[in-house]
């Protein structure tokens, strides 16, 4: 025992127990300051014992032994042995102040030969020194739950397992053992650095007040307290499960309904080529096309025949000069021109018509637009892209700039060459806005309604068909509803399906109450949108957060069982995660719905609660211990019949009041 420094006392500390409960480990975490990750605690154990000749060899290994435990300056020499019961350790027992005996938690057999092994090995080599026993890997009763844990162990050998439950050694059994060998028991954890400084001090301690009995006339162990109990250890709640939402698909479906052009409503007529396209989607892109639309909408609302209506100067967006002309003639075979109608007041656009019954609107655009402007400006309204193979950067730019599209005039001067490959995000959010105010807040173009149980909704069978593909089966299919205006549509309220038409139409939903949530998950799960399933859940869940204690535990508490019915596994797991934390909680403000339960979920939340029961066993134990050292601890105050002058001396005097104490 070399680099001892004067008024300096010097304590051996020996650290027993069977192989690999972590003795080396616990002693590395104090002596060597290393935090150890959990990757280096689930490699292949190699049994290894710390020599103690690092104290002499590293400067900074002997410093951190020096501390100062109770006013007394002590430099802490750790003693590590082999594990093997057969090993010869009588030299490493021999002048120890005090020993560890260690087991591991996840052990039931290494705490069993530390009292039938262990103890009496110790007491033969150390009849009267002081013995303390420690818990290592306390951090298993609550890891050998976690996922990063037991994939470790997924991926090894099928002969190497994962600590279980029935594995696990309970507070209360090891401290059993401890009160039967007279021990101080402690727990540490060298992932989490639980007790690893507390165990030493106190064992520090414990030799420091077996030395000073043998050498009462040290004054500088007076002031040494007994060992300290240890606060039981609070495992971290359970992590709250991540909300997984399934890519979007929202490019895909747009760029394949400018392919299909199904339920197209308009055509676009450029010198001798039709272009079929869909009104709301030219309006969302083009203020242009809106202002025209929206007023050729407008007079045909008006209009009591199906005829042809003329438009005037549209330069202005907030005034629609809208002139009817009602003549009565036959219906033409074709979409040839009908009687002929005044010219319109904007350079691209030349005339417009309604063609019955078929119900098309046949907009001729002037000369200043080309056939290839025009197919590059529709690729864009619709995916965001450009034809980059047939790509005219003059006609496009001016073509952009008649049918007011500022978003491709951007794209063209930045960006002249981007591929179907890289569609626009700038003008996927702007297309998403203005379909959602065109669409859903004013609800123009519509060509189907939907009968719900509280009103009705409108729609474009287009976007539907578009997004979802039990509404394409429904629409394109030999069902009635393909032909139908107006459908009912049983079982779905108002607030329900505009949430539905806010996800097909903008890719996203906006809040959702928990309240309401149920038969949205139904809807979306009916009609296949895997997407809307995972918005939902994400959309109740921050619901769920922005809610008070209590009425978010009732809120789950409704909401556990029906959307499981629904797919919504990852709310499901959300709602019984936060029934776990607030399992106490729950126990006292609903015990009847928790009753109610599955009985599978009622043995899930048993099984998962947090706090555990164990710590709760152990905190109670702890609470008593204090009261009861602190109840030591108080002064007695005895009420004697002697003279008053010795009684007040001895209260005054701190010399006698300490000896008392």
């Amino acid at each position: 025992m070399d680099n001892e420094q004067p008024h300096q006392e010097l304590v051996k500390c020996v650290v027993v127990g069977d192989t690999a409960v972590g003795k080396t480990r616990l002693i590395c975490a104090r002596a060597c300051n290393k935090q150890v990750s959990l990757a280096q605690l689930l490699a292949t154990h190699v049994p290894t014992v710390w020599a103690i000749d690092q104290y002499r060899i590293y400067k900074d290994v002997l410093e951190r032994s020096w501390e100062v435990v109770d006013s007394v300056n002590v430099s802490l020499r750790l003693w590590d042995t082999f594990g093997d019961h057969e090993k010869d350790r009588r030299f490493a027992y021999g002048r120890s102040d005090v020993v560890l005996l260690c087991f591991s938690v996840n052990n039931p057999v290494s705490l069993r030969n530390c009292r039938l092994m262990w103890f009496p090995e110790i007491r033969r080599f150390c009849p009267s020194t002081p013995v303390l026993l420690v818990g290592c890997k306390n951090d298993l009763r609550y890891m050998y739950r976690d996922e990063a844990y037991l994939s470790y162990f997924r991926d090894r050998s099928p002969f190497v397992r994962a600590t279980r439950k029935s594995d696990l050694v309970m507070p209360d059994e090891a401290r059993d053992v401890a009160r039967e060998l007279g021990l101080y028991y402690y727990e540490t954890s060298v992932l989490t650095y639980y007790g690893v400084n507390e165990v030493f001090e106190n064992a520090i301690r414990a030799a420091l007040i077996a030395r000073r009995q043998q050498r009462f006339w040290m004054t500088n162990l007076k002031k040494v307290q007994r060992p300290l109990l240890q606060a039981p250890f609070k495992p971290p709640p359970p992590m709250k499960p991540e909300v997984l939402v399934v890519a979007g698909s929202y490019a895909e479906h747009m760029h394949q309904l400018y392919l299909d052009r199904a339920h197209t409503d308009v055509v676009l007529v450029v010198g001798s080529v039709g272009f079929p396209a869909h009104r709301f989607v030219l309006a969302a892109c083009s203020r242009a096309f809106y202002r025209l639309l929206a007023a050729d909408l407008m007079a045909r609302s008006t209009s009591d025949s199906s005829m042809v209506s003329s438009l005037g100067d549209f330069a202005d967006e907030t005034e629609c000069l809208v002139r009817a002309e009602q003549k009565t003639c036959k219906r033409r075979a074709s979409c040839q021109a009908l009687p002929s109608a005044r010219e319109l007041d904007h350079p691209a656009f030349h005339c417009i018509r309604n063609v019955q019954p078929e119900g098309q609107t046949v907009v001729t655009l002037s000369k200043l637009v080309t056939p290839g402007a025009m197919h590059q400006c529709l690729q864009f309204a619709y995916t965001g892209t450009v034809d980059r193979s047939a790509l005219n950067l003059q006609e496009t730019r001016e073509a952009a700039e008649f049918l007011e599209l500022p978003q491709l005039l951007i794209l063209l001067t930045k960006h002249p060459f981007v591929g179907p490959d890289h569609p626009d995000e700038t003008y996927e959010n702007f297309l998403k806005r203005r379909l959602q105010d065109i669409c859903l807040d004013q609800g123009l173009f519509a060509d189907v309604i939907f009968e719900l149980d509280d009103g009705a909704c409108a729609a474009h069978k287009a976007m539907l068909t578009a997004r979802c593909d039990v509404m394409k089966a429904m629409f394109s299919g030999d069902f009635r509803e393909s032909q139908a205006k107006v459908i009912e549509f049983p079982g779905v309220r108002e607030y329900t399906f505009h949430k539905l038409l806010c996800f097909l139409y903008t890719d996203e939903i906006p809040a959702v109450s928990a309240v309401r949530c149920v038969n949205l998950l139904e809807l979306a799960n009916r009609l296949c949108l895997p997407r809307l399933v995972n918005l939902v859940e994400r959309r109740v869940i921050e619901d769920l957060e922005c809610l008070q204690p209590s009425e978010a535990i009732e809120q789950c508490l409704r909401l556990l069982e029906p959307v499981k019915l629904h797919n919504g596994h990852q709310l499901a797991d959300w709602c019984m995660n936060h029934l776990c934390v607030n399992y106490n909680k729950l126990c006292r403000m609903s015990p009847r719905s928790l009753r109610l339960l599955h009985p599978d979920n009622q043995a899930y939340l048993v099984e998962h609660r947090w706090p555990p029961v164990w710590y709760l066993k152990d905190y109670d134990y702890y609470q008593k211990c204090l009261a009861e050292r602190d109840k030591e601890l108080k002064p007695t105050i005895k009420t004697t019949s002697g003279c008053l002058c010795f009684s007040r001396k001895s209260e005054s005097d701190p010399a006698l009041s300490s000896s008392q104490l």
